[in-house]
């Protein structure tokens, strides 16, 4: 499923409360966390209908993998970037670009993101 994560690909949280209206796909590969399925507009038109915010953290994280397998290397980065986003306390996160590369003959994958937070209200709580 990792290949479906591209430029533009929020990844949530599971187990958290969510509005209804939110489609996830669960993401296999990354224990407890799920993609959105809807298109972002549709998301963020959501979240605003239930009354939720999802807060943009500044500062983007970044990410780089070497490895041959690129489903891999890929769930790999991913998962040191939710990492990185659990530890500023916050449930979701924005994919803003995916490059593939190599140096030395050697690929790599780098990932970059956004954190993001999701909750009801408009106040910062850090709560997951």
């Amino acid at each position: 499923m990792t290949d479906a994560i591209t430029a533009g690909s929020v990844l949530i949280e599971e187990g958290m409360p969510l509005p209804k209206s939110l489609l996830l796909e669960s993401e296999s590969d990354l224990k407890g966390w799920a993609a959105v399925k809807t298109a972002r507009s549709t998301f963020e038109k959501e979240i605003q209908e239930a009354g939720w915010t999802w807060f943009f953290m500044a500062g983007k994280i970044k990410t780089t993998v070497f490895g041959f397998d690129r489903q891999e290397t890929l769930r790999t980065a991913l998962k040191r970037l939710i990492a990185k986003v659990t530890s500023q306390h916050c449930n979701s996160i924005e994919i803003t670009q995916v490059t593939s590369n190599s140096f030395l003959k050697v690929p790599y994958v780098s990932v970059f993101a956004h954190p993001r937070h999701l909750q009801k209200g408009l106040i910062f709580s850090g709560q997951r």
